[in-house]
């Protein structure tokens, strides 16, 4: 997914009819063929993605293709340290309110990367996140940023946007394909709703002091000012060349997106 403004928009994507959450390696493969045909040369990419998808199959595609990542890693993984000893990942989990960082470790193998674990009381656990990139406390937040974009995107496709569960559809192929249309009327709301905030008509759609609505939101609520106007849909302008920042409506949501975390104690563990 390319991020934009607070949001994801999918380069591809497929719905799989599968009886577990847990798929397969050679399962979604071909979204990541088929993302690699749309990027344009010398790209830069990483890969953030959840505990379903620790999968060695993937990371060694990823460094073939000389994409980065970060995966959260799940706590019976066996990690062999820079030193030689092996801990599963619960066992290198740090005490409460600190972080460890482990470079140089060996997981699934033969696969040579880096970990970085927290334990925090206000995440309700701990974290521990895999990575190509040197371990540091940005690796939590590299990982975080998988929250800030994609999660807005499914609950657009969701409550916050396109209801697709009214769609009552249960056709695999049927949904792939409503989920690439929406894909499209995403990426032409998000571009209307860049277009109205730098020609300065945000207030005709959003009365907030500063800007209270997402790009998306913008962009569909403009879409139907013209659709109940019966105007044309106005030129498309390209993608700004640096990315917006996303909507704050509040005081607090703008604190949530400053927090920063605080460690009493970070770690580097070479053995």
């Amino acid at each position: 997914m390319l991020d934009l403004g607070g949001r994801s928009i999918g380069l591809a994507q497929v719905v799989l009819e599968h009886r577990s959450a847990t798929v397969g390696f050679e399962d979604y493969r071909p979204v990541l063929e088929q993302v690699l045909t749309l990027l344009p040369p010398q790209s830069t990419v990483t890969l953030l993605a959840d505990r379903g998808f620790e999968h060695g199959e993937l990371i060694r595609w990823l460094n073939r293709n000389q994409w980065s990542w970060a995966i959260r890693a799940k706590t019976d993984l066996q990690v062999t340290l820079a030193k030689g000893s092996t801990k599963s990942v619960e066992q290198l989990i740090p005490p409460s309110e600190q972080a460890y960082l482990f470079p140089n470790v060996t997981v699934l193998g033969d696969i040579n990367c880096h970990l970085a674990t927290a334990n925090l009381a206000m995440a309700n656990g701990s974290w521990a996140v895999l990575t190509a990139i040197s371990p540091s406390l940005q690796t939590f937040a590299l990982y975080g940023r998988r929250f800030g974009g994609i999660e807005p995107h499914f609950k657009d496709y969701k409550s916050a946007a396109f209801d697709i569960v009214s769609s009552h559809l249960r056709d695999a192929q049927a949904l792939t394909c409503l989920f690439m249309l929406l894909a499209t009327a995403s990426l032409i709301a998000l571009i209307l709703g860049i277009m109205l905030v730098r020609l300065g008509q945000r207030a005709w759609i959003d009365w907030h002091d500063h800007r209270g609505l997402s790009f998306l939101q913008l962009g569909l609520r403009h879409l139907h000012s013209l659709l109940y106007q019966q105007k044309p849909l106005p030129q498309l302008e390209a993608f700004p060349k640096s990315n917006p920042p996303p909507a704050c409506a509040s005081i607090a949501k703008r604190e949530m997106l400053d927090f920063r975390i605080e460690f009493s104690r970070v770690t580097t563990v070479s053995g």
